[in-house]
């Protein structure tokens, strides 16, 4: 796992800690429903890391393949060809 990986991960985890954490401070408040999402929203950082912000990324550009864009991209990092063996 890579450096900026774990940075993304990481704050997807502290985004999901401290909504959770402002939902509980505000039980039975209206105010649940704003820290809610931004809880949901930590959980594919946390789980995916980098790998959300390449695909937002793409999306913005309007990349009409965007499943292709974040493919060729991993594909290029490793150094794969085609067959995805290096050839």
């Amino acid at each position: 796992m890579t450096r900026r990986d774990l940075q993304w991960k990481a704050g997807g985890f502290a985004l999901m800690a401290v909504s959770c954490a402002l939902c509980m401070a505000v039980d039975g408040s209206p105010l649940m429903l704003l820290f809610f999402p931004l809880a949901l929203l930590g959980l594919p950082l946390m789980i995916h890391g980098k790998r959300v912000g390449q695909m937002v990324r793409a999306e913005r550009r309007g990349h009409s393949h965007t499943v292709d864009a974040v493919h060729a991209a991993r594909r290029r990092r490793r150094g794969q060809g085609r067959d995805g063996f290096g050839r």
